[in-house]
């Protein structure tokens, strides 16, 4: 088996240029573990690990262990960040979790390494798929659908999944060739995460019925992901003209769905929260009706109040 599975995962590395040094982000799982020893064999020297200690069950201390033996054993250096993310009213405890490795990878690298501007991550086909159709499940429009982009800037750094074209088992499969140990998290077989339930339930028929469900998807995602950079683009020509606080007036000579694009434009890069689809309906049911210099505005938007002030739209955090 593992013939098979060594050239995608040498083309995916083959298609990734990051910045020399730059850093995986390493659990100890066998998706990193796979990321880490294929990026040391072809970057010798270049390579630094992070690992992120969550604390949220007794096998973190392990990992941890695992993590500093194998990085000792490649000659790796390994940073290791501890984090204890707590999750706001309606946020999951997963997002809060993301969020927070997220925070401290970056924080870490820039702290460790402040020649480090490149930062690489696990993420494999299989993760991608269960992405999309956890985005599917929830009725999303296509940022979500766009799922995982495999390159993209934030916190001052370059954060990259080269493994998004590989399926999750050529990984494991190139591991085992080389008789290559890792750990496996036990919450990733606990079903009571939708991840997990699409990964036990739906792939094995999808990949019975459609064997090529992975490449399919991912370029459906590519497609979405085309449509919203033209969108995003759009949307940033829009608010030029309309202007930041956002006028009514111009706003109004728009279509509903322009309206809508632009404001969440709006809110995203200026107020860094996202508008529920009811919440957003109901903010261009009331920019309809505001015709008169009486009418008033004052709605729950993301985490926070749009409100009209004079002739503009505003939002405050709650």
């Amino acid at each position: 088996m593992a013939p098979r599975s060594v050239p995608s995962l040498e083309q995916a590395l083959a298609d990734f240029s990051p910045g020399l040094p730059f850093a995986v982000a390493f659990s100890g799982g066998a998706d990193s573990t796979a990321l880490l020893l294929a990026c040391t064999r072809r970057w010798p020297g270049q390579v630094r690990a992070v690992h992120i200690h969550h604390g949220l069950q007794d096998a973190a201390d392990a990992f941890e262990a695992h993590c500093r033996a194998l990085c000792q054993q490649l000659s790796v250096p390994l940073a290791v960040r501890r984090v204890q993310a707590g999750h706001a009213p309606g946020q999951s405890p997963e997002d809060a979790a993301r969020k927070a490795r997220y925070q401290a990878l970056a924080e870490a690298v820039q702290t460790e390494w402040p020649e480090v501007h490149d930062i690489a991550l696990a993420q494999h086909a299989d993760d991608q798929v269960e992405t999309l159709l956890i985005a599917l499940s929830r009725g999303a429009g296509l940022p979500g659908l766009a799922s995982m982009p495999a390159h993209w800037q934030r916190m001052g750094l370059q954060w990259h999944r080269p493994f998004l074209a590989v399926p999750g088992a050529a990984l494991r499969e190139w591991l085992l060739s080389l008789g290559q140990s890792w750990v496996e998290d036990p919450t990733n077989t606990d079903e009571q995460f939708t991840r997990n339930r699409i990964r036990a339930q739906v792939l094995p028929v999808l990949a019975e019925a459609l064997p090529a469900f992975r490449e399919t998807f991912a370029r459906s995602a590519a497609h979405a992901a085309q449509a919203q950079e033209v969108l995003n683009e759009v949307a940033a020509q829009d608010l030029a003209h309309i202007g930041v606080p956002p006028r009514i007036e111009v706003l109004q000579r728009l279509g509903r769905a322009r309206q809508a694009l632009v404001l969440r434009h709006w809110l995203r890069q200026h107020h860094t929260t996202t508008p529920s689809a009811a919440q957003l309906n109901e903010l261009l049911d009331q920019l309809a009706a505001c015709t008169t210099r009486g009418h008033r505005i004052h709605l729950k938007v993301g985490s926070g109040f749009v409100q009209r002030q004079g002739q503009h739209l505003s939002w405050q955090a709650a």
